[in-house]
């Protein structure tokens, strides 16, 4: 019984998700900071008061919300990280992942054609999201870094900038390079920083600059081949001062590619999104360090990603 009920869980858990991306959608948890009645957010929302009613309670099973009688309210996981404004707030990712489940439903014909399927996209909810997860790890990952001697740093694929901005924090002048209309995002959260500057381009084509410490590289890899990170990493390697380190940041999975979950999982995106990405193990990623003349590489843990460091 208990294969069955593992199974039973694998089929119906879409449904949870789909009734979260729903309700961060038309956000519900932004009108229940005080206990409301389905009829009253029906009206601020313009829903039907029926199908109102049944999604909010499945999210008071779900555990997002509470009930009172008729009246509905967050709960404190709702406010904290549901409730758009907040410090940590989480619902930009999750718009992200609710374009992903339009992306995901094409996996069928992905498999047989071995060709992304790209139906729906939004780019902003995709960085917004990327700074909402940053935003939750970036100085313990940070703090990991030594950054003795550290006074010039390139953010490549940076983003939103919220490793740039901790990065700022500590003194070092930091370059976030990255797209034209992902650095546009990126002012909007780093752009009152005097030693912050940006860098609009292409790194896997365009000049990245000279003259750095330490180049950051986060969660970029796996939305490429082998041959452009190793073409990347030997860009960058021109690029680090004398005694400059390279950092790289990745979702961990094992040399088997099958574990952890969630590494095997992210992989099924990568071939979902790109033409030849995936998740690389730490075998992959050193050896491209070797190949571009990195010889003494560290390699450690960090909840569920891999840092990867080496200096020229």
């Amino acid at each position: 019984m208990e294969d069955i009920s593992t199974l039973k869980g694998l089929i119906g858990g879409f449904r949870q998700s789909r009734i979260l991306f729903t309700a961060n959608n038309l956000r519900v948890f932004d009108f229940l900071n005080k206990p409301k009645s389905a009829k009253v957010i029906s009206a601020k929302l313009g829903a039907d008061v029926r199908a109102m009613s049944i999604l909010l309670d499945a999210l008071v099973s779900m555990g997002l919300i509470k009930k009172n009688g008729s009246l509905y309210e967050n709960l404190p996981i709702s406010s904290e990280y549901l409730q758009s404004g907040r410090p940590e707030y989480q619902g930009d990712i999750i718009s992200h992942y609710d374009t992903l489940w339009n992306n995901w439903s094409g996996l069928d014909n992905v498999v047989k054609t071995g060709s992304p399927n790209r139906a729906a996209a939004n780019h902003e909810s995709f960085i917004r999201g990327m700074h909402n997860l940053s935003v939750m790890k970036a100085k313990s990952v940070i703090d990991f870094i030594d950054l003795s001697g550290m006074k010039t740093a390139i953010d490549i694929g940076g983003g939103p900038g919220t490793y740039t901005i901790e990065l700022a924090g500590r003194g070092i002048d930091v370059t976030l390079f990255d797209r034209p209309d992902t650095i546009a995002i990126a002012k909007e959260y780093a752009g009152h920083l005097a030693n912050v500057k940006f860098m609009e381009g292409d790194f896997l084509v365009d000049p990245i600059g000279k003259g750095y410490s330490l180049a950051f590289i986060s969660q970029v890899f796996h939305s490429y081949t082998p041959g452009e990170n190793l073409r990347l990493i030997k860009k960058v390697k021109k690029s680090l001062n004398k005694g400059g380190k390279i950092v790289i940041q990745e979702f961990f999975i094992e040399d088997n590619m099958s574990e952890p979950l969630e590494g095997a999982l992210f992989a099924v995106n990568m071939l979902v999104h790109t033409e030849g990405g995936r998740c690389y193990s730490v075998k992959e990623m050193q050896s491209w360090l070797n190949k571009s003349g990195f010889t003494e590489v560290a390699i450690s843990r960090l909840n569920e990603a891999v840092i990867i460091s080496a200096e020229t």
